[in-house]
């Protein structure tokens, strides 16, 4: 992951004005090729404004791949991903593929190019807009003063990588998933974290099951030791049940969060949900390469794909993410999201947040953000 100010060494002319990314993009299903489609078209934008040049590649990925090849994850695609500086995808899955067997879901594919990408870290921000306050479905109260917590999840271990299987059980027929995390692991994430939260307000919360799981337990040790790298970082403990709690009670109190696989994607869902609407949710994928997977966090929504009312905005910002943390183009990033704020200042919305009233369509709203970028 590169840090703020670093420049990436793949395909950048240095000491120019002018710089070139090759992005692969992977539209995949649903809504997916709509609201990829309008990040590219404020990308282009920005690459106008700020002379960046930025190459798109697409590439197929999820249930359209398997339309086209038989597989949810073609070896082409994996290997345009791996060639590229970045990655942008949509969305993948849909009730077509629903009856397929699991090795073969669309939703595979997600997994399968995070592990061939060597993505480990998922960074997922929760921020509520204060244009957006009376759309969080929390008391007034609770919300008054906003919050903007990141979560860290680990992506590529625990329960979604383990053994698993069908077998003759206690009771009969069973099935299992396994939850395993190595040292290894633990460390490499929750440095992300503890470097985070140095950037941020200093506070880290740590969240496992450790009165129940082994692998909380480790993680929680593991945790603690790294305690003493970082004096300037404020560190707690928190069991995810109560996680969950707190995400409604009281989300403020949060900072940076850091979790495994399968409690970060829980959670990162729920604390979507307060923000006012999951379309706002960007996510970034990293690994140990500027080379990032970056997508809204929400999925291909296929009652409304093709009819021009997709909230493209966690997408457009998951660009911002790219431009961020994979090409250090921090006043281009910023932009975008200045951008974003001044269209949901100006009391423009989409059709997730209008209820009912008048609404921008998808290619709407993003022209109303490259007018204010």
């Amino acid at each position: 992951m590169v840090a703020e100010g670093e420049i990436p060494l793949a395909n950048v002319i240095f000491r120019g004005i002018i710089m070139t990314y090759n992005i692969a993009l992977l539209k995949g299903d649903g809504i997916g090729p709509e609201i990829v489609d309008s990040a590219v078209k404020v990308l282009e934008a920005v690459g106008k404004k700020f002379g960046h040049t930025f190459n798109f590649t697409p590439y197929l990925i999820g249930g359209a791949a398997i339309d086209a090849t038989g597989k949810p994850l073609p070896e082409e695609t994996v290997k345009g991903c791996l060639a590229s500086d970045s990655v942008l995808l949509g969305a993948v899955g849909g009730p077509k593929w629903d009856t397929l067997p699991g090795n073969m879901r669309p939703e595979k594919a997600l997994l399968g190019i995070r592990e061939a990408m060597g993505l480990f870290t998922n960074l997922r921000p929760a921020k509520l807009y204060p244009a957006l306050k009376d759309d969080c479905p929390l008391r007034a109260d609770i919300v008054a003063n906003g919050f903007d917590i990141l979560i860290v999840r680990e992506l590529t271990g625990g329960i979604y990588f383990g053994e698993r299987g069908m077998r003759e059980g206690k009771y009969g027929e069973e099935a299992y998933d396994t939850e395993c995390y190595s040292r290894m692991e633990i460390e490499r994430i929750c440095k992300v974290a503890y470097e985070s939260a140095k950037k941020r307000n200093g506070k880290l919360t740590s969240i496992d099951k450790a009165n129940v799981l082994d692998s909380s337990r480790l993680w929680r040790k593991i945790v603690h030791e790294m305690e003493k790298d970082y004096p300037d970082v404020e560190v707690a403990d928190m069991l995810v049940d109560n996680a969950a709690m707190q995400l409604v009670r009281n989300p403020a109190q949060f900072d940076v969060i850091v979790t495994t696989n399968m409690f970060g994607d829980i959670l990162s869902d729920e604390a979507s949900q307060i923000t006012g609407s999951i379309g706002m949710l960007p996510s970034a994928s990293l690994g140990n390469t500027t080379v990032g997977l970056y997508e809204p966090i929400h999925g291909s929504a296929p009652d409304i794909a093709g009819k021009n009312i997709a909230n493209p905005i966690a997408t457009i910002l998951s660009g911002a993410m790219m431009l961020l943390y994979s090409f250090s183009l921090k006043e281009e990033s910023d932009a975008i999201v200045a951008a974003v704020d001044k269209v949901l200042n100006a009391g423009y919305r989409t059709a997730d947040l209008a209820h009912g009233g008048e609404y921008l369509t998808t290619k709407e709203v993003t022209e109303k953000i490259i007018e204010n970028l």
